[in-house]
């Protein structure tokens, strides 16, 4: 669970904007989306494969560059 305080002469929006930046630091939408259908192991593991393939191949282009 998420608490912000709110301060001595703190404005809501600075409120708002420490709770948006804990909320994002928490992975709390991250893990959502993830959950939010069935991935198989197998084909989990091929996407995380390829997404490793992708990166490397994109820190070899900017080494290169």
């Amino acid at each position: 669970m998420i608490k912000v305080v709110l301060q001595d002469n703190e404005s809501l929006d600075k409120a708002l904007k420490r709770f948006k930046k804990k909320y994002e630091k928490s992975g709390v939408l991250k893990e959502f989306r993830r959950r939010m259908f069935y991935v198989k192991p197998s084909v989990d593991k091929k996407m995380n494969k390829e997404r490793a393939v992708r990166k490397n191949k994109r820190m070899i282009d900017e080494e290169n560059t």
